[in-house]
């Protein structure tokens, strides 16, 4: 049986991705750290992770929840344990916390598994960052949001694949 590993995001437009990138040029890395590639730079909204690949038109056709836009805007610099350098909201917008509420009852519906950790919205810049310096008076990056994809990772690490958008 062949597998897929999903997760649900809120992926950037060109520009904020572009933003993204200057953004992490402004930080002082540490030898051995990992960038996260421009391509793969989002928003995870719900990690679901493997499912069967037969089961992933279903999962399509009953992910379908309303949006209403909101923007993203991540002011926040941070460095989190286990060297992960992230780009963080200083307030999560309502319209987020409801489209995460409403995709995990979703994927309750659907019995497929929920985080047990708390919804901590970011874009991860760069992993094995510890001693990464950040900017002391970093770029804000924002981008308007009117719609949440299904990504698939490619196997062996190859990157992402939007395989749905949902608007």
């Amino acid at each position: 049986m062949v597998n897929e590993r999903l997760f649900l995001a809120l992926w950037p437009p060109d520009e904020a991705r572009a933003e993204l990138i200057a953004a992490s040029g402004d930080w002082s890395w540490p030898h051995g750290s990992a960038l996260v590639a421009p391509e793969r730079l989002h928003v995870t909204v719900h990690f679901i992770g493997s499912v069967p690949a037969s089961a992933v038109p279903c999962i399509t056709k009953r992910l379908v929840v309303p949006i209403q836009p909101f923007r993203v805007e991540l002011w926040e610099a941070q460095l989190w344990p286990g060297g992960l350098a992230v780009m963080a909201p200083r307030a999560v917008p309502a319209a987020l916390l409801t489209l995460h509420a409403e995709l995990g009852a979703a994927l309750k519906r659907l019995s497929l598994p929920l985080e047990r950790r708390p919804f901590r919205p970011h874009v991860t810049l760069a992993r094995r960052a510890a001693g990464a310096v950040m900017p002391v008076a970093p770029k804000a990056v924002n981008w308007s949001v009117n719609h949440y994809t299904l990504v698939r990772s490619l196997p062996g690490g190859a990157g992402y694949e939007v395989i749905h958008r949902w608007v």
